[in-house]
């Protein structure tokens, strides 16, 4: 299937290799820049190259967006890295090596209560240097556990319309209990795999998703 983002007449299917630790990927395909409900961390990245995946995890982020403007439609929401067109190492990830890893930075609200987009800027390397306090604040901003508990909610769906799955979902795991708060807490503990123990680096700022698709071995 085509994915809904792309603008192109035609799209060759992705073909991935290996594991998100050590593959690669051919056909990639660039996630657009911004759409009605969302944008991408840094348009340099965009330009960079930064922001591939496999054309099916492609197709799953675009229909959990569109499912978001029914579902939350006063909210944004915002992208992080992927990977590169051909795969391999994208520094300094230790994964997104085979077009299956996708970075989404978390959905924020401002002091009024109003959602906006993670503000990402050079100073703070487009988010990814942002930290915030076990409550989920930084500044101004608190994290909206109810709108990336939604999003989660509607990249499971997806993912299983298109007879695919979330293979784990990277979080900083005292915010676990915060998702498993909100309105689609119940689901979340019985459908998606969280990964339990800490991670190498703090995920704050962002959440990781690994999407299942059967890969190509080595």
């Amino acid at each position: 299937m085509i994915p809904a983002f792309s603008c192109a007449t035609q799209v060759k299917e992705s073909i991935c290799y290996g594991t998100v630790a050590n593959g690669w990927l051919e056909n990639g395909i660039s996630l657009p820049a911004k759409g009605s409900n969302f944008s991408a961390y840094s348009s340099l990245g965009v330009s960079l190259g930064r922001t591939y995946v496999h054309t099916a995890v492609a197709d799953i982020i675009a229909l959990a967006y569109q499912q978001l403007q029914q579902t939350a439609s006063d909210r944004v929401f915002v992208y992080g890295e992927t990977g590169w067109k051909e795969g391999g190492r994208i520094r300094p990830h230790r994964t997104h090596k085979n077009g299956l890893s996708v970075d989404f930075m978390v959905p924020v609200m401002d002091a009024k209560g109003i959602s906006r987009p993670l503000p990402g800027s050079a100073d703070n390397k487009f988010g990814y240097d942002i930290d915030f306090d076990a409550q989920g604040r930084f500044g101004e901003y608190q994290i909206d556990f109810t709108a990336l508990a939604e999003h989660l909610y509607q990249l499971d769906l997806a993912a299983k319309a298109r007879g695919r799955s979330l293979a784990l979902v990277i979080i900083d795991p005292p915010y676990q209990a915060k998702l498993f708060a909100t309105p689609r807490g119940a689901y979340l503990q019985e459908h998606v795999n969280f990964m339990k123990g800490k991670a190498w680096i703090r995920h704050d700022e962002h959440y990781h998703v690994d999407f299942a698709i059967p890969c190509k071995q080595n």
